[in-house]
């Protein structure tokens, strides 16, 4: 189906933003989403209780288009802003993005073509997102794409690894959402945000396929001070999330949940290290190892655990001279060192498709057993429930 086919009887989709203090950003994400080749949308912005002018920003957007639409609310966190814009929702389907993201002009129109095209057993299209910079310059892929990313019934994949990635990339079927429930509250009140989004695929995946769209057509910006970077409440939310997977589907095997904990806490070991929390990181390098000894075999392990101790054992002399990791990267601004680094990091879409479509010539030993892990967890995926469950999975 071509765009010009699908346009003529095209489906309004509902785009949900939710926006707390997100003054800085939220003008380039309305831009983006208004720019959008796929043109039958309505935009909802939730204003979760701002201090600064996003509701100012988002009230001028409206005035020039119609199709942008502000909800107010006390801060209530942001699944339940998530949720109110979904009641307010006239859409066949619904397209979250966060308030500091950004979309490519063909990421709708990609993913409406493929929804239209899939069985009414898939409840969920998401693609492949670019990381960015504060400043939206993309810095690389979001996550290995080394291997392809899972489609159909992927429950198992799932909870080994959040393939979707984030808020920003899937289109859901709103149906999904009438039969499954919204995003879930219950984790701010456990002071445990962070992972609602994973949450919610978890059990959309419990009675529907997935399908992606193999293309980079979500900017995933990387800000510091942002929630993805508060480790501690993902860390809690996480928790949260696997445990009560867990319990409810006790057929997974055991080693699944374990090598997600690995992978998990070691993306928070790199949060950390983006942020210059070295106690934290060491202590989020030790629940890895913890969870899967095999974490030894990844590379530069052994120079993350030197340069932290190294770090936290010059704290005290650095605190004199640098109050916070914002006081040292001003620092770093001033000598030029995060211009430099942005030059030698600054990437394009077409560059890291063309790094994809090469793949790696070769890999190394742990990527070798996360490989061999990834295609254990997908065959069990296909196998007819009755066939999966209680089976022994080992690497």
């Amino acid at each position: 189906m071509n765009i010009e086919q699908m346009q003529q009887n095209a489906p309004l989709v509902s785009v949900i933003i939710p926006a707390y203090n997100a003054e800085a950003f939220i003008s380039q994400t309305l831009d983006s989403v208004l720019s959008q080749t796929y043109k039958n949308i309505e935009v909802l912005v939730v204003d979760d209780g701002s201090r600064d002018k996003t509701p100012e920003i988002v009230k001028s957007f409206a005035q020039s288009d119609r199709r942008v639409i502000l909800l107010q609310q006390s801060n209530k966190g942001v699944a339940a802003a998530r949720n109110l814009a979904i009641e307010n929702a006239r859409g066949e389907y619904i397209a979250p993005i966060d308030a500091d993201d950004i979309w490519y002009p063909l990421k709708l129109e990609r993913q409406m073509q493929c929804m239209l095209q899939a069985e009414s057993s898939v409840g969920l299209i998401y693609c492949w997102s670019a990381w960015t910079d504060e400043q939206g310059l993309i810095i690389g892929e979001y996550s290995d794409y080394a291997t392809d990313k899972p489609e159909g019934k992927i429950y198992a994949a799932l909870v080994y690894r959040n393939f979707v990635g984030h808020a920003s990339s899937p289109l859901i079927r709103r149906t999904c959402l009438e039969k499954v429930g919204g995003y879930s509250c219950k984790l701010k009140e456990n002071n445990a945000q962070g992972c609602e989004d994973w949450d919610l695929y978890l059990r959309i995946a419990e009675y529907y396929e997935f399908r992606v769209v193999r293309e980079f057509l979500v900017g995933y910006r990387q800000i510091n001070g942002s929630m993805s970077s508060n480790c501690s409440s993902m860390a809690r939310s996480y928790d949260l999330v696997l445990r009560n997977s867990q319990q409810q589907h006790p057929e997974i095997p055991s080693c699944i949940y374990r090598w997600s904990k690995s992978y998990f806490y070691s993306y928070l070991l790199g949060k950390s290290l983006t942020g210059s929390a070295h106690w934290n990181s060491l202590v989020y390098l030790f629940n890895a190892l913890q969870a899967d000894f095999m974490f030894l075999l990844r590379p530069g392990v052994y120079k993350i655990f030197v340069k932290c101790l190294l770090k936290l054992v010059a704290s005290p002399l650095t605190s004199l001279i640098w109050q916070d990791h914002n006081s040292w990267l001003q620092f770093r601004q001033k000598l030029g060192l995060n211009q430099q680094s942005n030059q030698q990091q600054e990437m394009t879409i077409a560059d890291i498709t063309r790094q994809v479509n090469k793949g790696k010539q070769s890999l190394k030993l742990y990527d070798r057993v996360l490989r061999q892990r990834w295609f254990k967890v997908m065959q069990l995926c296909q196998r007819p429930a009755s066939q999966a469950v209680r089976q022994k999975v080992s690497v």
